[in-house]
């Protein structure tokens, strides 16, 4: 007889915003979310909305979007964030960031972090 283990994995719930980030937003979440928390923070397809001339999007969204889009990319390079995507069909993703444990136990703005990876 054989047996089967099964894997028994537990995932945060993703949180997605009411309206799109701002990139404020998504730095207030990256300094409270715990190891773990999931944010849905764009659904489209991130290189073609952000982009000038190829976005869809009002030119005020877009420029917020790229804001949204480089503070993610900064919290990550950081070591703050995994940045993951979901497939959702043809040319649509969902963007999440995953909270990673904290390195420190000492408190450091979150400017300084992200302005100093290597202080993260």
């Amino acid at each position: 007889m054989e047996v089967t283990r099964m894997l028994h994995t537990t995932f945060t719930p993703v949180t997605r915003a009411a309206r799109p980030l701002t990139d404020i937003e998504f730095c207030a979440w990256v300094g409270q979310a715990a190891p773990g928390d999931r944010l849905e923070y764009h659904r489209g397809f991130l290189g073609i909305d952000a982009m000038p001339g190829m976005s869809t999007l009002p030119d005020r969204d877009r420029q917020c979007l790229a804001g949204l889009a480089s503070a993610a990319f900064q919290a990550c390079e950081a070591g703050l964030v995994h940045l993951v995507q979901q497939r959702l069909g043809p040319d649509r993703f969902a963007y999440l960031a995953i909270a990673r444990p904290k390195a420190r136990t000492t408190s450091m703005p979150l400017d300084r972090l992200l302005a100093e990876p290597e202080a993260a």
